[in-house]
C-alpha cells in the first residue's frame, strides 16, 4: 500500500478517535485505538513518527483511572445472555441398552485438537510491514482479543500482531535511550521490570520490538538494539540477524560480529550522552 494513502487513513482514524474520545465513547475508542496501530504498523515507524505521537498521548487518556471506571460501568450494564430453557425431553418407554457396536461420538476438531496441523511459524524478526493485515476490528471481550495476542494451540501466549508490536515499540524506545545516556546496558529480564506489558512477550517477538525501535532511527544514530544483551553484559545472539536487516553489516564470523555490537554500544553511549 503507497505510503501516503496509509498516513491519510491512519489520519482518519485518529480523527475518529478524537472525537470518539471526546465523547466519552469507551466502546468505540478503543477499537479505534487498535485499528490505528494497525494501520500504523503498515508502513515503516520513520513514516508515522507524527501519528504514533498522537496514539501515545492517546494511550495515557484511555488508560486513565476516569476511563478504566467507565469501562467496569459499562460492562457492568451489559446484560448477561440467558440459557434457553429448553423442556425436557419425554423419557423413553424403553430402557434397552444401546448396541455395543453404536458409532462414538465425534468430538468437533478446535485449534486446541491435537489433530489439528499447526500453522507455520513466521520469520523472527519479519518486519510487521510485510505481514497480512487482519480482519477488521470487531470487539470481543476475550482476553486474548483485549491485548491483541493470539493464543497457541497449547494454551500459551502466542505471537503479538502489529498493531500491537508498533504500540509496544514507542514504550520500549524511551527505555533504551534512557539506558543509552546512562552509559549502560539491559536485559529482557530488566525490561519486563520496567514495562509490564512485557512480561509474556514470545521470544520472536522481541527480536521484531527491536527491529522496530532501530527502523525509527535516522540514518545517523547507532543501533539501541545493541544495548539489550545477555548474560554478563554479552551480546544478544539475535543482534548480527537485527543489524544485518537494518543495513548495518554485522560480518559472519563470532569476532566481526562482537567487534559490530561493541561499536555500536559504544556509539550509543556517546550520541545518547548529552541528548534529553
Amino acid at each position: 500500500m503507497d505510503i501516503a494513502m496509509i498516513r491519510r487513513s491512519l489520519n482518519g482514524t485518529l480523527t475518529e478517535l478524537h472525537r470518539a474520545v471526546d465523547r466519552f465513547d469507551v466502546t468505540k475508542a478503543a477499537d479505534l485505538f487498535e485499528w490505528a496501530w494497525h494501520q500504523a504498523s503498515q508502513a515503516p515507524p520513520r513514516e508515522t513518527r507524527e501519528q504514533r505521537a498522537q496514539l501515545k498521548v492517546l494511550k495515557e487518556v484511555l488508560g486513565s483511572r476516569r476511563w478504566r471506571e467507565e469501562e467496569q460501568r459499562l460492562a457492568a450494564q451489559e446484560p448477561r445472555p440467558q440459557p434457553d430453557k429448553v423442556s425436557p425431553a419425554p423419557r423413553p418407554r424403553s430402557t434397552k441398552r444401546p448396541a455395543s457396536n453404536q458409532a462414538p461420538v465425534v468430538r468437533p476438531r478446535t485449534v486446541w485438537s491435537s489433530d489439528t496441523p499447526r500453522a507455520p511459524a513466521p520469520d523472527p524478526v519479519q518486519s510487521p510491514a510485510r505481514m497480512s493485515p487482519p480482519a477488521p476490528v470487531t470487539r470481543d471481550p476475550s482476553p486474548a482479543r483485549a491485548h491483541g495476542r493470539s493464543v497457541s494451540r497449547e494454551g500459551q501466549p502466542g505471537r503479538l500482531g502489529a498493531g500491537r508490536l508498533a504500540e509496544l515499540a514507542t514504550d520500549l524506545r524511551p527505555l533504551l535511550e534512557q539506558t543509552a545516556r546512562a552509559g549502560s546496558t539491559t536485559t529482557w529480564t530488566v525490561i519486563r521490570k520496567r514495562l509490564p506489558a512485557l512480561v509474556s512477550l514470545h521470544r520472536d517477538d522481541e527480536s521484531v520490538l527491536l527491529w522496530l525501535v532501530d527502523d525509527d532511527r535516522d540514518q545517523s544514530e547507532p543501533l539501541l538494539s545493541a544495548l539489550v544483551t545477555v548474560g554478563d553484559r554479552q551480546m544478544h545472539p539475535r543482534f548480527p540477524t537485527i543489524a544485518e536487516q537494518l543495513g548495518v553489516p554485522a560480518g559472519r564470523s563470532s569476532t566481526q560480529q562482537r567487534s559490530t555490537w561493541n561499536y555500536e554500544v559504544l556509539k550509543a553511549h556517546q550520541y545518547w550522552r548529552h541528548r534529553h
